[in-house]
């Protein structure tokens, strides 16, 4: 029970193919979701290119249909359309599986409500978790029916309607789908706009023979980098493995971190929407306030993660939010998160910028940070208690982890995963030599 209990993570599900989550689960969980969902109407289920997801999203869609749901099936997609399909059409609800970046023995199933609405613990998975749990259903008095659907040409038409698009330029540009689900939907993509794309590994492939498709990893991008050095392209793009994420790189091989891709795509927002709240997660770059507050908007800290986001920009009305993961949430995607739009907004402020895209990256970058920096530990909270104390007489707040403030200006943040047994370490400074000082004290209070 426990190990069921287990797969049911702050803001999905994800678990072990065959051990932890089987065909069974699977059913079990439609079922669940099924009686759940507040609204009555059909749901959406799409799935990722992963060799068991075909299995687990059949198996999905039969709990729900045993509850009497009708499901539209859109075959393989990336997760940002199955919360346009909830949004867009009405529906009650959406489910994919998809386990993301996470490697190929992992696989998972994110769901949402009626116009999109994040289900995560603190609404919804929590009572599905209980229902799967329990496992005491009881079939409608009629089976639900599925439809199969194909949204792909009416998801590019609204990811497109966030631009002017005689307004973009042939820019040349590598593309890295990493063997996930962009490259099944950027190909589509490509016939409405005029850049001119060298494709890497397009080929739909859940082992992810070439790397894992996670682009915060410097290591995932080295190929990318070499592309568009080799070439002389003006950038490029990275993906993670149901392309919800993406990233810009710059002709020079560096990528534009989720901090200043945010600053980029808020300033968008703020000339469009003047004095509009914009919301940032914790972890982001001190950068994004900042500029919002600069340029007269208002910005909002949240928690990490796509739940929290979401709920947050709904009660404030805000037009984007951004997370330093590189999720990129808009109000008019029905406050959702997705990779494609992201880079085609900052690909399109480049082209009306007429700068190189390594111009806007130094422009938008205010301090010297690391990437997310991974530790396994044994004990966290001890951890945590640690470094609350050694850093006493700093400015400190626990709104996701532990946020330390010091004054000459440098921060980090340090969270649990909500996912992995891992403290995750961000942490930003004006000058890399008070960088480097910080993160070598951090780290050695986690690792004594």
């Amino acid at each position: 029970m426990d190990q069921l209990a287990a797969i049911f993570k702050s803001y999905d599900i994800r678990g072990k193919v065959g051990t932890e989550l089987t065909s069974e689960v699977a059913n079990k969980i439609g079922q669940a979701f099924g009686l759940w969902l507040p609204k009555n109407g059909p749901v959406a289920v799409g799935r990722d290119m992963r060799p068991d997801s075909e299995d687990l999203a059949t198996n999905l869609i039969d709990g729900l249909i045993a509850q009497g749901r009708d499901v539209w099936d859109i075959g393989q997609v990336t997760s940002d359309m199955i919360y346009f399909a909830a949004g867009k059409y009405g529906l009650a609800g959406g489910a994919v599986v998809t386990a993301s970046h996470n490697p190929s023995e992992y696989n998972g199933i994110k769901l949402c409500a009626d116009e999109a609405k994040a289900v995560g613990l603190e609404f919804g998975l929590s009572e599905i978790r209980d229902m799967v749990i329990k496992n005491d259903f009881k079939p409608a008095a009629s089976r639900g029916k599925i439809t199969q659907k194909d949204i792909t040409e009416d998801w590019i038409a609204h990811v497109l309607s966030f631009v002017e698009i005689d307004k973009l330029k042939p820019l040349k540009i590598a593309v890295d789908a990493g063997n996930g689900m962009a490259g099944k939907i950027f190909p589509v993509f490509e016939k409405y706009v005029p850049f001119k794309v060298t494709r890497m590994y397009f080929e739909l492939d859940g082992t992810f023979p070439n790397h894992e498709a996670n682009p915060l990893k410097p290591e995932t991008l080295i190929d990318l980098s070499k592309t568009i050095k080799k070439n002389a392209l003006d950038g490029g793009v990275a993906f993670d493995g149901d392309g919800d994420r993406g990233f810009l790189v710059d002709e020079t091989g560096q990528m534009l971190s989720g901090g200043v891709m945010s600053s980029m795509i808020a300033e968008y927002f703020l000339q469009k929407y003047p004095g509009a709240t914009i919301v940032y997660d914790a972890r982001n770059s001190k950068s994004v306030p900042e500029l919002v507050n600069e340029l007269g908007g208002k910005s909002v800290r949240s928690r990490v993660g796509h739940s929290n986001i979401k709920k947050m920009m709904r009660e404030l009305d805000a037009p984007f939010g951004g997370e330093a993961s590189g999720h990129f949430y808009l109000r008019d995607n029905w406050y959702a998160d997705s990779g494609i739009i992201g880079i085609l907004v900052g690909l399109y402020l480049m082209c009306l910028s007429g700068k190189k895209m390594s111009d806007l990256r130094e422009q938008y970058t205010r301090y010297e940070a690391i990437p997310e920096t991974n530790f396994e530990v044994v004990d966290k909270d001890k951890i945590l208690s640690s470094l609350k104390e050694v850093f006493a007489d700093e400015k400190q707040d626990e709104l996701d982890g532990l946020t330390i403030n010091l004054n000459n200006g440098s921060w980090f943040n340090i969270r649990p995963s909500n996912t992995e047994p891992l403290l995750r370490l961000n942490a930003e400074a004006k000058a890399k030599e008070d960088l480097d000082k910080l993160v070598a004290r951090v780290q050695q209070i986690i690792q004594t």
